[in-house]
């Protein structure tokens, strides 16, 4: 600091100086530093805190500038000292570079100002110098007693030593000012920061600063609280627990609690009136229940509570309720057809809560029915039959529960006309001009029938009004005469009460002849098969001997047939017709023939054959323990469409249509089991073959064993295993399996004898009718590659010799061939059902004959590839020698000629490949499976309707087009078969092959240290792009970090959560704070930046014995769901573009795992290698890529759901494209958006826009939405709630619909669930709209429209203004309401009746968007935003924002896309207004509901993007 110093003046002149000392001391000072700011070396992600202090008269104001600009953003946060003598700039956490600058701190008053400069800079990890301060010990929270003493420990190292200094509540402590109270104790490398005499001021959040040359390192802040000194803390009585009031029956009992606290502790006793119901002597401290029973009359019962500081005392109320009277008897007051109104006296002098009404059939042994909540003693009971009786009586409920039943009223219900026909209309003729006409009274009278009309008529094209008609009454019979002989008469009969008629019967007919038959009634049919109906009927009566009937004629049609067909019979009452066609509408008429003649046909009668049975004889042809046989005899030998097995809980099976049995496998032991055959045509509701079947116990639990070697006549002595149950064993049989040899090593393709398909086997067991000495012969000439029986025993001897030549039980035991590997098992024949039922021990271990002159069975597919390699080299090598030989003949005029041909060689596909990079293509070109060969690529520009094709069906073609891709389960795995790798393996079904694992370098003397279940799979143009491996296990940590390590790895992709539906999928491999050392691996966590749908983790890896330090990042996509597939790729999307964005080019392979590294993983791994082609080329080919993939790790891709999820992904990157911009860009990204397309009459925006509404949601997506109880509670018919986003309210029992709101859940940018969209409020469901914000703690509202615009209500008012209002059980009370510049904030106390409890919600209601387009500037809806987001910061609540205009998805939609929008530019730099609104589609139709909000969020970006100085540059 330079200090300038004046001489003496001449004496002359001190009267002068004297003077102007007096003048100044009265004038302003200038600003002067007291303390400036220090340089600093910070750490990315750390804390750098400046101090700026400075004097003056007035006191100057000091202001932190960056670059010339004031600092504002938020990880800048300024901190003014208590005395104004000036503030910290602190920045918290540090990035690099953006945070790099020189800080001006700048202090002004009226006097002057001045400004002192510093300089920050910030070190990534792995910049950081070796002596850079490390915190070896931060300080811990703490709760000392006031004027005690309180140590804060710090402890730091670093070269050279670092000086610790204290900051409390982000400003430093002075230990100066404040006698010696506050010190720093100092060692080396040691900084404790003691308080004596502690008060409450101390308290605060504590933080150790170490700083030395190198740089500055923060602790983590902890708290001290300082409180009250117990012994001197004197604190009169209160009522914790004050008693409570009851009410209860006579003669109840009732228990009442009375807690006080205090300092002294207070003595709690109870009186009655005077009288201490607690002894003196026996009184307790703080707390007192007083029991009472049997209690008969009310009473207050008072508790009292003292201690030397005062006595107080609370009352509690009992009150001894009865239950009500019963109300006096009903009196009908007014009747109709279907209902009854009655009115009764109350009888009770007490207050009702309400009214219940009991009624039931006059004479029913029923329950009565309730209607309860019946508020008045009038009330009007609908819903009734007419003209019947019925009994009615009331009953009373108040708050202690029903009281009992009146004396019931008898009343009867109006009558009505009749609601059906009079029944069996039947006739005859009683001579040629005269007939009697005979019917029964109607089913539903509705009344007392007065009469009868009978209408006739020999014309039936007549209206019936025109017809004959006669009346009758008190009869059910009417003799018509004068017919005219040899005609057919039509005759209709109704019947009619005194309010009216009822409806006429059918036609009945009748021939105008003595002796011929009337009609047949009762005529009626049903199909038997697809080809048989069977009519039944009732014969007409008949009239004397001479009158008999002889027979029927029936005539009937095929439905589209113009031919009618006549067929006669004898006398009968039913007749099954045959040879029909299955699938066809039929008509029939009936008549009955008597030697006079035949009679009236019947009406005609339609009945349907059933479609063609798809299979029969559906049965069990055996059952195992863990699995069932069941087979089927097909009609249709091509059917187009395969069967579906439906069994257990929920599981089922696809079976090709050709085949005709199936094993089904995974099932329990003794366990009942119900198997349903359904084709998939049929599945809902169509035809169906169901079977049941009991699984097998276990009664072989333990495998047999080998006793001995085997000798060089192909025999081994064998141990048998022992049988848990002798009693209903039918025979035993020892069933010998030889091995298929696959790349030079036997394997079982079986884990389990049940697994196998035992039909072969079955038909030599059951072989009965078959000669002994024929099934040997049949046994000895079966090729050796298949499973046989050895032998067959009624009881299971304890050893047994395999392969000794010898004939056991009918089954000859061969002898083992030599270099072959077996396994054996033994199979028991149960007796416990009428299905074959068989009980299986475990497999052997495998046992292998000696190795004269091995010929081991080869796979198949292994023995092709033998002679087909060589064969497709030779013709390759062939092909491309006659094309180099053709190409060199010809001219160079002729060349392009004979390019033209080369199409015309066999091997040109071969040859014309467009990338042999790419591991697919060269696949295609050197080993093309079968299935790749009938997939080829698809053409991007297809992609749509290709997938469109694959799903119809229900998904058809995708299960058949996954279905034949190639397993690739024909390699190797010994590694991960070893016994010290085994415990290595999450899942000992998934493995890694040996031909394509990560091999890890060998740790000296660890056997099994190179092992980890991971291989290698090919990316898009580059081999061993990723490694796909299982979610680690505590064992394989070390090895985990050690592969990341040595294979240069900078991504680790993680697709699922650590436990899905309490099960432990991955266990945490990394720390959760601070270092872990995992084998040879340090890893620190520098970083976690957790959002809604994933998390990016930063590590900083060290390998012991090297100097090297690594970053690597950890991205966990956590929207999969526990079950299936997510049902929008477009969050997947976006986490994969967030992981391509970091992966360095240099790096090596990525790391991809889920649980077993096999599914989810593979999806991730071909959607990222496809999104990669799709750059370069015109197709993608997902087939290719999966088969490939599964040559390189087991099982990718594990179910058709991820296959079809693949499909959708891609399909959407595909029409989606690429819409994320870098911030920097978004000005010039909007203009080339506002410009006409080429081509187009439209702008890329008006495009883009339309691009989100392509998707359309399907019906079935809105189920309770769409439910009659809950249409009306939406505003907008069309704007409704998908069903697996919407909120759920409580239910209210017995009330339907009342769990549904329409509303939504959105996820924000960082969090699930942050945000719920919801509809204005309906005056209906204003209540609903309350329960929802307290049931899901919302206590943040946003309303973005007035109630009424355009003349229209847009919303219901909710709220009360002015005194509270109750919905429902919340009372809301208002508090506050505030009116700023552009929004109004109303605060309303919100209790919940039902139990006291009370939340504060805020409503902030924004009032400056137009009725009509949107604001004309985004700055105002951006401040607006960001008020409310702090104030939930503020009040830290843990639930959703609710967001609500008029519809719930407009400017609710703008409103949620900005807040994700803006946030996420802030973190990640980047802006993408269609991804977010697309995403945001997938929870809410509609969101973001006009190309006009969608430009204004485009437009308040842009202005938002102006406020960042970072950006600017």
């Amino acid at each position: 600091m330079h200090v300038s110093t004046y001489p003496m003046m001449h004496s002359a002149c001190s009267s002068l100086l004297l003077l102007s000392l007096l003048v100044l001391a009265d004038a302003d000072t200038p600003p002067r530093f007291s303390r400036t700011p220090e340089d600093q070396i910070g750490v990315q992600g750390g804390v750098a805190s400046f101090v700026c202090q400075a004097t003056g008269d007035p006191q100057p104001k000091i202001v932190w500038n960056k670059k010339g600009k004031k600092v504002s953003n938020q990880r800048f946060e300024v901190i003014e000292f208590d005395d104004g003598s000036g503030s910290v700039l602190r920045i918290q956490p540090l990035r690099t570079p953006r945070d790099e600058a020189i800080y001006e701190c700048h202090a002004s008053n009226s006097a002057g100002e001045i400004t002192a400069t510093t300089k920050l800079t910030v070190l990534r990890e792995d910049q950081l110098p070796s002596g850079f301060p490390t915190i070896d010990m931060g300080p811990q929270l703490k709760v000392v007693e006031r004027s005690r003493t309180a140590t804060m420990l710090c402890a730091a190292s670093g070269n050279p030593d670092p000086e610790i200094t204290w900051f409390k509540d982000f400003l430093p402590v002075n230990t100066s000012n404040n006698n010696g109270r506050i010190k720093q104790l100092r060692s080396e490398s040691f900084g404790a920061l003691q308080i004596e005499m502690s008060e409450e001021s101390d308290q605060g959040k504590y933080e150790c600063v170490a700083t030395n040359s190198d740089g500055t390192r923060y602790s983590t802040p902890a708290n001290l609280y300082v409180r009250e000194l117990r012994e001197v803390r004197r604190v009169p009585p209160r009522f914790s627990i004050p008693p409570a009031d009851s009410e209860i029956m006579p003669g109840g009992s009732v228990n009442i609690t009375c807690v006080a606290v205090g300092s002294p502790m207070p003595y709690v006793k109870w009186m009655l009136g005077a009288e201490d119901l607690t002894p003196e002597d026996d009184m307790p401290i703080g707390r007192n229940v007083l029991e009472l029973t049997d209690i008969r009359q009310s009473n207050n019962y008072t508790c009292v509570a003292m201690s030397t500081l005062g006595v107080i005392e609370a009352v509690a109320q009992i009150i001894v309720k009865a239950l009500p009277k019963a109300p006096g008897i009903p009196v009908v007051t007014e009747r109709t057809a279907t209902s009854i109104t009655l009115t009764w006296d109350s009888g009770n002098p007490e207050p009702v809560s309400y009214y219940v009404i009991q009624h039931r059939a006059k004479g029913s042994d029923d329950p009565y029915k309730e209607i309860d909540g019946i508020a008045t003693t009038r009330y009007s009971v609908g819903g009734l039959s007419p003209y019947s009786h019925y009994d009615f009586r009331v009953a009373a409920v108040n708050t202690i529960g029903q009281g009992p039943s009146s004396d019931a009223v008898e009343a009867r219900t109006a009558e009505q006309a009749p609601s059906s026909p009079p029944r069996q209309v039947r006739g005859r003729m009683l001579s040629t001009t005269t007939a009697i006409i005979h019917w029964d009274e109607p089913e539903e009278p509705n009344g007392q029938v007065v009469g009868y009309r009978v209408y006739y008529t020999s014309d039936n094209m007549l209206p019936v009004n025109q017809w004959e008609k006669q009346m009758v009454r008190s009869a059910n019979f009417i003799t018509i005469q004068s017919l005219t002989p040899n005609k057919t008469y039509y005759i209709r009969v109704l019947a009619f009460t005194s309010v009216g008629d009822g409806p006429l019967s059918q036609d009945l007919q009748i021939i105008a002849k003595t002796g011929v038959p009337s009609q047949p009634s009762e005529f009626k049919g049903e199909a038997k098969s697809e080809t048989s109906i069977l009519l039944s009927w009732v014969a007409p009566p008949q009239g004397g001997p001479d009158n008999q009937i002889t027979g029927y004629e029936l005539v009937y049609r095929r439905a589209g047939e113009t031919e009618e067909k006549k067929t006669s019979f004898e006398p009968t009452t039913f007749y099954l017709l045959k040879d029909l066609k299955a699938f066809s509408t039929y008509t029939f008429q009936l008549a009955a023939k008597s030697k006079h003649g035949i009679g009236a046909y019947t009406n005609e009668l339609s009945i349907n054959t059933p479609q063609t049975l798809f299979a029969t004889n559906f049965r069990v042809k055996a059952a195992m323990k863990n699995s069932v046989l069941l087979s089927w005899e097909i009609r249709d030998k091509n059917p187009a469409q395969p069967f579906t097995i439906l069994y257990g809980r929920g599981q089922s099976v696809e079976v090709d249509g050709k085949q005709t049995q199936k094993l089904i496998t995974g099932l329990e032991p003794d366990t009942l089991y119900s198997f349903l055959l359904t084709n998939r045509a049929n599945s809902a509701g169509g035809l169906q073959h169901r079977v049941t079947a009991t699984t097998a116990p276990d009664i072989l639990k333990t495998k047999p064993t080998v006793v001995g070697k085997t000798n060089a006549d192909g025999m081994v002595t064998v141990q048998l295993p022992t049988v848990q149950t002798t009693s209903k064993v039918r025979g035993f049989y020892v069933v010998v399996v030889p091995l298929k040899k696959q790349r030079g090593k036997f394997l079982n393709q079986w884990e389990d004898p049940d697994q196998m398909n035992l039909d072969e086997l079955l038909k030599d067991i059951n072989r009965t009718s078959v000669s002994r000495s024929l099934r040997i012969r049949r046994q000895a000439a079966q090729s050796d590659s298949r499973a046989y029986v050895s032998a067959h025993f009624k009881t299971l001897p304890l050893e047994f010799t395999l392969g000794d030549g010898q004939t056991h039980g009918g089954f000859r035991n061969r002898a083992l061939q030599n270099g072959q590997e077996y396994v054996f098992f033994v199979l028991a024949l149960l007796d416990l059902s009428e299905n074959t039922m068989f009980s299986t021990s475990p497999y052997s271990d495998p046992v292998t004959s000696l190795d004269v002159d091995p010929k081991p069975i080869v796979d198949e597919e292994e023995g092709l590839l033998w002679v087909v390699g060589p064969v497709l080299a030779v013709i390759f090598i062939v092909c491309i020698v006659i094309a180099i030989l053709l190409f060199k003949s010809k001219p160079d005029r002729k060349r392009a000629e004979a390019e033209g041909r080369k199409g015309s060689f066999p091997c040109s596909k071969a040859m014309s490949s467009h990338h042999p990079t790419d591991p697919v293509e060269l696949r295609r070109i050197n080993f093309q499976t079968p299935g790749m060969a009938s997939h080829p690529p698809v053409s991007i520009s297809e992609m749509a309707d290709h997938i469109e094709r694959l799903k119809a069906n229900d998904n058809l073609k995708f299960s058949q087009e996954y279905e034949s891709i190639d397993p690739g389960q024909q390699f190797t795995w010994e590694n991960s078969n070893l016994e010290v790798n085994k415990p290595k393996n999450r899942y000992a079904n998934v493995i890694a092959y040996d031909h394509s694992r990560v091999i890890l370098s060998s740790i000296d003397g660890v056997p099994g240290s190179d092992y980890i279940n991971a291989n290698y799979v090919d990316g898009y143009r580059r081999q061993n792009a990723y490694i796909a491996t299982q979610g680690s296990l505590p064992e394989t940590f070390g090895d985990f970090w050690r592969m990341v390590w040595e294979q240069h790895t900078a991504n680790i992709i993680m697709m699922t959560k650590l436990e899905e539906k309490s099960r432990v999928k991955c266990d945490q491999y990394w720390p959760t704070r601070g270092t872990e050392t995992y084998g040879l691996i340090q890893v620190t966590l520098l970083d976690t930046v957790e959002l809604a749908t994933y998390s990016v983790r930063t590590f900083a890896l060290y390998k012991s014995g090297s100097n090297e330090k690594r970053e690597v990042r950890h991205f966990q996509f956590t929207a999969w769901p526990d079950h299936g597939v997510p049902e929008h790729p477009t969050p997947f999307l976006a986490f994969l573009r967030r992981v391509k964005a970091c992966n360095p080019p240099d790096a090596g392979p990525m790391v991809v795992h889920c649980s077993a590294g096999v599914g989810r993983t593979g999806c991730f791994i071909v959607i990222d290698a496809m999104t990669e082609r799709i750059k370069h080329e015109k197709t993608i080919d997902i087939y290719g890529h999966v088969t490939l993939m599964r040559s390189q790790r087991n099982y990718m891709v594990q179910t058709e759901d991820q296959y079809i999820f693949i499909h959708d992904a891609l399909l959407e990157a595909v029409t989606c494209g690429n819409t994320e911009v870098p911030a920097r860009n978004l000005f010039s990204y909007i203009q080339r958006l506002t410009q006409i397309e080429p081509g187009e009459n439209v702008t890329g925006m008006e495009v883009e826009f339309k691009r989100l509404a392509s998707a359309k949601a399907h019906t079935s997506r809105f189920v309770s939405a769409n439910m009659p109880c809950n249409k009306f509670k939406n505003r907008l018919v069309n704007i409704m709630p998908y069903e697996t986003t919407r909120v759920c309210l409580q239910p209210i029992r017995g009330v339907e619909g009342s769990d549904y709101i329409n509303a939504s859940f959105i996820d924000g940018y960082r969090q699930q669930k942050a945000y719920i969209a919801t509809q204005g409020p309906l005056a209906e469901t204003t209540e609903d709209y309350w329960r929802m914000l307290w049931e899901h703690n919302s206590t943040i509202v946003v309303m973005l429209t007035k109630l009424r615009e355009m003349g229209r209500e847009k919303c219901h008012q909710y709220w009360p203004a002015e005194r509270s209002a109750r919905y429902q059980y919340f009372v809301v009370d208002p508090m506050a309401e505030y009116n700023m510049p552009q929004y109004i904030l109303r605060e309303f106390k919100v209790t919940d009746a039902r139990d006291g409890q009370s939340r504060t919600v805020r409503q902030f209601q924004f009032t400056d968007w137009p009725e009509q387009g949107v604001p004309k500037s985004g700055e105002g809806f951006i401040d607006f935003i960001g008020q409310v987001h702090k104030t939930k910061e503020q009040f830290g609540q843990d639930g959703p924002i609710t967001v609500h205009c008029s519809a719930g998805v407009g400017r609710t939609g703008v409103f949620i896309t900005l807040s994700i929008v803006l946030e996420r530019m802030r973190y990640e730099g980047v802006v993408d207004i269609f991804q977010t609104v697309k995403m945001l589609r997938t929870q809410r139709p509609a969101i973001v509901q006009t190309e006009d909000q969608y430009q204004f969020c485009y437009r308040a970006s842009l202005e938002y993007l102006g406020s960042f100085d970072h950006y600017a540059t």
